[in-house]
């Protein structure tokens, strides 16, 4: 039975967005094994009940400190020996940038990378410790990247960035996924609730994300539309990028915003609203708008690599563009000056487009296409070296 080990840097994430991908690698006769940070005990329960073992790592997802960040090498180099996995499948930067530095340490598995957006390593750096940041990122990149045999893109824009940045070589096998997919019988189509137009960004509470954009454009659309409702859900987060508790809770007492924080369902609030917004500046493919479109809900995101794939414009939302108050502010207004069939016909157009490209089901049967012919492939180069000696 082939062993994949999956490393990521977020327990809840991991099993919220990688647990179809998890139980459809189960069903084709993989044995899985996920290594995190610790999270729930709820969370660790559920992985049980799949026959998971999940392996907890120490991980500040979110730091910058050289010492803690070669103890995860070293406690990815000792899993690694220890569990013999035939293939090692890592998404977000610190797993893929030690989890490859890892397995080429510890005895060379077949190693994936998941690119599921590019973050600090390839952002505008506003200051002097994101500009660290950044030049740290790309520089670790380069040193891993010879460790990697396939990179798996959610966008093409990822790939040139790469590409541009010399990243990629002649030895990397790449292919691309429509994101992470999302689960329709999850998240399945809903009627737009009754009342005034309510619009919901669900997000990690960074800069980078568009928040600060969506606050003020929140403020100027209830100054225009004092009946609508602009909501914001999700957690503060240990990046340097992340909004304080102050400015959150100034837009609250403004009534710029309803502001709901960390939540482990999502879906009350989708159905809620009218339309999800999500301005921000780069995305692999945004989970979160997915699941807005499996549900049936316009989509107002940005022209900007990830982001604008999930939007046919005109069709199922409004793209504008990132970094500007104003294009946001005037694309909300159409959509509380938009006549109510029109806005219905956009809601089935996201649902449209979610089952037609984004089910989870047709994106965890590409990735595992990808997994496992580079399983075999791995086998046969082990194979033909061991012939050679």
């Amino acid at each position: 039975m082939p062993r994949i080990l999956i490393v990521g840097s977020h327990c809840e994430q991991m099993l919220n967005f990688r647990g179809d991908l998890i139980r459809h690698l189960q069903s084709r006769g993989h044995e899985v094994l996920a290594a995190s940070p610790p999270g729930a005990p709820d969370v660790d329960r559920r992985f049980a009940s799949w026959g998971v073992r999940r392996i907890d790592l120490a991980m500040d997802r979110a730091g910058v400190s050289i010492v803690h960040d070669l103890r995860l090498l070293m406690q990815l180099r000792r899993l690694i020996s220890r569990e013999r996995p035939d293939l090692v499948l890592a998404y977000t930067i610190k797993p893929v940038i030690y989890g490859a530095l890892a397995a080429r340490w510890a005895g060379r598995p077949v190693m994936v990378a998941m690119v599921t957006g590019l973050g600090l390593a390839f952002s505008e750096a506003a200051g002097p410790k994101q500009r660290l940041v950044r030049a740290l990122a790309q520089m670790l990149y380069r040193l891993a990247m010879p460790c990697i045999d396939v990179v798996v893109f959610q966008n093409r824009d990822d790939e040139v960035d790469f590409r541009r940045h010399r990243l990629l070589g002649d030895g990397h096998r790449v292919e691309h996924t429509a994101g992470s997919g999302v689960n329709l019988q999850r998240f399945p189509l809903t009627p737009l609730p009754p009342g005034p137009l309510r619009f919901v960004m669900i997000t990690r509470l960074l800069a980078d994300k568009g928040v600060r954009e969506y606050i003020a454009a929140a403020a100027e659309l209830r100054r225009r539309y004092p009946s609508v409702e602009c909501h914001l859900v999700g957690p503060r987060d240990p990046n340097p990028a992340s909004l304080s508790e102050a400015e959150v809770g100034a837009a609250v007492a403004d009534g710029s915003i309803v502001y709901t924080g960390f939540t482990r369902d999502v879906r009350p609030h989708l159905m809620n609203s009218h339309v999800f917004v999500l301005p921000s500046y780069r995305e692999g493919t945004p989970r979160s708008v997915l699941e807005a479109l499996a549900v049936g809900r316009p989509v107002i995101t940005t022209d900007a690599p990830g982001c604008r794939e999930t939007v046919v414009n005109g069709e199922n939302g409004t793209l504008v563009p990132p970094r500007s108050v104003p294009p946001l502010v005037e694309a909300m207004c159409r959509m509380v000056e938009m006549d109510p069939q029109e806005l219905l016909r956009m809601a089935q157009a996201s649902h449209s487009l979610a089952a037609t490209r984004f089910d989870v089901v047709r994106v965890n049967e590409a990735l595992t296409t990808v997994i496992e012919r580079a399983i075999a492939d791995g086998v046969r180069s082990a194979s033909a070296s061991r012939a050679a000696l």
